[in-house]
């Protein structure tokens, strides 16, 4: 019999050429990123890179100007960001996303509005958090900032995306608890869920991703997995990656 030749999953998420623009101001131009099933892509580069702005187009928060937005090898370009949320695609913004007003089990059970019971969500948020639960009756804004990035994540991840986007994750916390969440991205991604982190900070996002991509004025300037990225270029635009 004759060799069958195997069938190969088309990317969870791919752009292709994508430019996007804030009015008349370019800040992407021809961007080309893939995440398969269980990767983790680290979008690595310098402050103002156009990190954020790849985010928001690959999670429709942001139409490109040109250039495809693939999902399963499905062209989605237009699709509404709610439609891609229903579907499994989950971003976790900068500035962390919780209500600060709100008790921690307050912030979860918004979750249920997704068709989930808070017991579900609880459960889910809990076991990944322990610590949220010993806060549960607490308000959030009074959370520390690791403790804060933590409720934002077990709300993320109470829906069990299948893709899920961090933004920043790291910023303004401490050395351990940038560790902790970084163990957490790669046992999600060991689940099976793909996962794109932008990072201004090289050396953890490099710990756990199985690929890279840097970014230099809204264009990928290298693309591999991170034992190919160049270390002149590391040192040039990441600071270095040497833990």
């Amino acid at each position: 019999m004759p060799e069958q030749t195997p069938v190969t999953q088309p990317p969870v998420l791919e752009l292709r050429r994508v430019h996007a623009a804030y009015g008349q101001i370019e800040v992407l131009h021809g961007v080309d990123l893939a995440v398969e099933n269980g990767g983790v892509l680290a979008l690595l580069g310098p402050n103002g890179a156009g990190k954020s702005t790849a985010l928001k187009v690959a999670s429709g928060q942001m139409a490109p100007t040109s250039g495809c937005f693939h999902i399963l090898g499905r062209h989605v370009n237009g699709m509404k960001a709610e439609d891609l949320a229903r579907a499994g695609l989950c971003t976790l913004p900068d500035g962390r996303g919780i209500f600060p007003n709100l008790t921690v089990s307050e912030n979860l059970r918004l979750m249920t509005f997704c068709g989930l019971s808070k017991s579900v969500v609880q459960e889910r948020a809990f076991t990944r958090f322990p610590r949220l639960s010993e806060r549960r009756s607490q308000i959030a804004g009074t959370l520390s900032g690791g403790e804060q990035q933590m409720l934002a994540m077990a709300r993320t991840l109470s829906v069990e995306p299948a893709l899920l986007l961090l933004d920043e994750i790291s910023m303004g916390l401490a050395p351990m608890i940038v560790a902790e969440l970084y163990d957490l991205v790669a046992q999600i991604a060991a689940e099976g869920v793909a996962v794109i982190l932008a990072e201004q900070f090289a050396a953890t996002a490099l710990g756990v991703a199985t690929h890279v991509a840097v970014m230099v004025q809204g264009k990928i300037v290298a693309a591999g997995t991170p034992d190919q990225l160049p270390p002149d270029l590391a040192d040039a635009y990441l600071g270095g990656v040497a833990a």
